[in-house]
């Protein structure tokens, strides 16, 4: 046995980047969920916590329900994903074009990049009240605040995996007689495409953040505006279920976004 080797079998499951079983994977993945769902079952009756403020999860789903049915919450949970939807598309649009400019040139990323880390360092809530000014209680200050919640940092994201394109393709592609437009087309924007998308679904999440306190502050409508609703009469059971919704929606963009990523980039998949 090597120095350093492990001497019982049962650390097999503890080697360094080395995959496991699917089926275990499953198992794990929903044993997490079984502790965190049992704790919280169990928080109550034990006196860990009172029962107003933590409700039990049958009673979030006994709300959510009622939410549905009898509240047009899915009018809210509609909402909610158009605003994600329409400024997150705004927000890709800016930022993954400029962050590979910036990447790939130096010049590009000498004038852009103190403005846009000087940005980065702005918290985006602050800016809500002349948002709210300028723009109105409409749907317009919302969807800016979240793309300057958001587009600042995916840029900056794009940028420095644009810059970690091996040099190799560079110059062989300058060998071979490639122009800069060709080169950048063929070559920078196939080899960045997937980290680009890893971006993008890191920072979706991000997305949803903003939009829960977009709606909270200045909204009638949505699932923060219902989260804040059910705070003026103690409802935690409905914040607590508009919570979930988020959680569930968030999973199932995160889903498509790995599926995604699987149809475009196939050839990955053996490298992971």
């Amino acid at each position: 046995m090597q120095r350093g080797e492990p001497h019982n079998s049962d650390w097999r499951w503890f080697e360094y980047k080395k995959p496991i079983p699917k089926g275990v994977a499953i198992w794990l993945g929903v044993g997490i969920w079984v502790i965190f769902f049992g704790v919280w079952e169990l928080s109550a009756p034990l006196g860990w916590v009172t029962e107003l403020l933590v409700p039990s999860p049958q009673a979030v789903l006994r709300s959510l329900f009622e939410l549905i049915i009898e509240k047009g919450f899915l009018g809210d949970i509609a909402i909610s994903i158009y605003r994600i939807l329409i400024s997150f598309s705004v927000v890709c649009i800016f930022a993954v074009p400029l962050g590979i400019l910036m990447g790939s040139f130096a010049s590009v990323e000498a004038f852009f990049n103190p403005f846009v880390s000087a940005w980065r360092y702005l918290p985006a809530p602050s800016f809500i009240p002349i948002l709210l000014m300028w723009f109105g209680t409409g749907e317009a200050p919302k969807l800016a605040l979240l793309f300057i919640g958001v587009v600042w940092f995916l840029a900056t994201l794009v940028m420095d995996h644009t810059r970690q394109i091996r040099n190799e393709l560079i110059e062989t592609s300058l060998t071979l007689g490639g122009s800069r437009l060709q080169i950048l087309a063929s070559v920078v924007i196939p080899a960045v495409l997937p980290n680009v998308l890893t971006s993008m679904r890191q920072m979706l999440a991000v997305s949803w953040t903003y939009l829960v306190i977009a709606e909270i502050v200045a909204s009638t409508n949505g699932i923060g505006a219902m989260m804040m609703r059910a705070k003026r009469f103690l409802h935690t059971d409905e914040i607590m279920a508009g919570i979930v919704v988020i959680g569930v929606l968030g999973l199932l963009f995160d889903y498509s976004f790995k599926l995604l990523n699987k149809a475009l980039f196939p050839y990955l998949e053996d490298h992971r």
